[in-house]
């Protein structure tokens, strides 16, 4: 460890344009840490990421020459990388640099106790001191990439991300399950809003498919195994010709959604008449006429909304989806569209809770109801009740928009507009150590500031097995996971965090009792000196730290979060909190 006599550091508060000055006197908390042990300068900025502010550190850096820096401002997820590199550029090794957030631990959430809050804040930038006297330099850890990537999923958004792969110049393999490719879209006909025919497009994926060297496809495949870590992963799938390694840097997973089955009687389902929406499109897009279950042309349609989405847990459904599949609104609306084109005389109910046509869809909505569809909205506390009466289905709804009057349509079909739900892939998570979200969805870092990256380095996620979406939204993530892969890949190398956990092998008995708890699979068995020891697998550890505590032996720590500089950051917290 850096000895605290060596130990120059400076110290930057930032006003955050008042963010952070308006709940904190940050001139207070610049000059309450100016004395403490090891600090060289301590100063404010109005903003502190701004290039004048980043010249200006970078000056004292090298002027007063310093080694250690902290930063109060706001949360290290928004300018982390910045002042990493603006370290870098001035000479000082970027792990040596301390974020303390003021803003969002601080300011944000004593917006009325001014006082009190420069006190914390003191208390947090004394405690960033303590452990910025006790950090190292540290190298990041250099990875050799494979430029190929598994592409996991081959509907329309696995085949675009593969194609999109190949142009960059990156060999793909394509793994699909099924015996043929297109998955949903290889079912329909008009699509929206292009009106583009969904068999037609794939085949034209297909045929661009088949003209690249550098894309494999295999069909009725299966992933079985999976070892190695980002950059040179071995995936073993299995195919009817037997299994097969394949040597990649990168994994896509584009297993696309699956559609919500209804149980018997719920809204009427196992009547003769009652369908669902991927069901009748598929129906359509065969050619079948719009007719009956005993063949005579449907009058009178009746569509359910919200079957399978937004559900509320019942004694008869304890295992429920509380998630809106967003899509289905749209769909119903635009199949509507197209009926009345074909069926200018089809009368059109559509009984819903809530409209959800979001964005330039709201347009096809509004068209649905000039062209004659007619909306009604029911209470999800008494929704639309489906019955027989001879050969005819009746459907009974309390419509809330004119004082819950009960209509009672005499419905020639009626569609259960089904929502989108995860595929069944528990196997498929489990080898590849994929994260879900509570709807069971794969899930990204964060929504806006890493969408399409997962906590699994390599590992990226588009469309709709990251959540219900249409086609071009599906589209436009899988040409972002794209380009994460590109910038993964391409230059041949990456460079990983070095805060990754180690062993202490002179504390390490070997017990194994950190085994079992790294979701990483990051540590395994080693043998050291004749004496059984556990070892780091350098490029799979995330620094998480959950072996840590488990130690009996203290003999686990994390490198830029050792228990010394924890310790130390700790008690400059609670020596500050009690005075």
């Amino acid at each position: 460890m850096k000895p605290e006599t060596q130990s120059r550091i400076g110290i930057y508060v930032c006003h955050c344009g008042g963010n952070i000055s308006d709940y904190v006197d940050v001139a207070q908390v610049a000059a309450a840490v100016a004395q403490e042990p090891g600090v060289t300068i301590s100063r404010t900025h109005m903003f502190t990421c701004s290039d004048a502010a980043q010249q200006e550190i970078i000056k004292d850096i090298q002027e007063q020459k310093l080694n250690g820096l902290v930063i109060a401002s706001c949360s290290p997820k928004l300018h982390m990388y910045t002042f990493r590199a603006m370290a870098e550029r001035a000479g000082v090794n970027p792990y040596q640099y301390v974020q303390v957030n003021l803003r969002e631990q601080d300011s944000w959430a004593h917006t009325h106790h001014r006082d009190e809050a420069t006190r914390k804040g003191i208390a947090l930038v004394k405690a960033g001191i303590a452990k910025s006297r006790l950090s190292e330099p540290l190298v990041p850890l250099r990875v050799n990439t494979k430029p190929r990537v598994l592409v996991v999923g081959g509907g329309v958004t696995g085949l675009k991300t593969a194609l999109a792969l190949s142009d960059l110049g990156i060999a793909v393999d394509v793994v699909e399950r099924s015996e043929r490719l297109g998955g949903w879209v290889a079912d329909w006909k008009k699509l929206y809003p292009t009106g583009q025919d969904g068999q037609a497009l794939v085949a034209e994926l297909e045929q661009a498919l088949a003209q690249r060297a550098n894309i494999k496809v295999h069909t009725q495949a299966k992933v079985t195994g999976r070892s190695g870590n980002l950059g040179d992963f071995t995936i073993r799938i299995r195919t009817p010709q037997g299994e097969q390694d394949l040597n990649v840097g990168a994994l896509v997973m584009a297993t696309g959604f699956a559609a919500y089955a209804p149980l018997p009687q719920e809204f009427g389902f196992g009547l003769p008449g009652v369908v669902t929406l991927p069901e009748l499109k598929k129906s359509l897009s065969r050619g079948e006429p719009l007719q009956t279950s005993d063949g005579r042309p449907v009058k009178t349609l009746a569509f359910i909304y919200c079957v399978g989405s937004r559900q509320k847990k019942t004694a008869a459904q304890p295992q429920v989806n509380t998630h809106c599949s967003r899509t289905c609104c749209t769909a119903a609306a635009h199949l509507g569209l197209n009926l009345t084109g074909a069926y200018p005389a089809l009368r059109q109910y559509h009984l819903y809770r809530d409209v959800r046509t979001y964005g330039k869809h709201e347009l096809i909505f509004g068209e649905n109801r000039e062209k004659g569809a007619v909306y009604v909205r029911f209470d999800e506390k008494e929704p639309p009740v489906v019955s027989t009466e001879g050969a005819q289905l009746r459907v009974k709804v309390k419509d809330t928009l004119t004082r819950r009057e009960e209509l009672e349509i005499a419905a020639d079909l009626v569609v259960l507009v089904t929502g989108m739900l995860p595929r069944e892939n528990a196997e498929l998570i489990n080898i590849l150590k994929v994260p879900v979200d509570r709807n069971g969805f794969f899930k990204e870092i964060h929504p806006k500031l890493r969408p399409v990256e997962t906590v699994m380095d390599g590992l990226f996620i588009a469309g709709a097995a990251q959540s219900p979406r249409l086609i071009g939204e599906a589209v436009s993530s899988a040409l972002a996971a794209v380009s994460k892969c590109g910038a993964l890949l391409k230059k041949g190398y990456v460079d990983l965090e070095p805060m990754i956990a180690v062993v202490k092998t002179d504390k390490c008995t070997g017990c194994n009792a950190c085994l079992g708890v790294c979701p990483y699979q990051a540590i395994e068995k080693t043998v050291c000196d004749g004496r059984d020891q556990v070892t780091v697998i350098p490029f799979s550890c995330k620094g998480c730290g959950a072996c840590v505590p488990l130690c009996p032996e203290n003999a686990l720590d994390v490198k830029g979060y050792t228990d010394e500089q924890m310790t130390a950051a700790i008690t400059a917290l609670a020596q500050e909190a009690a005075v």
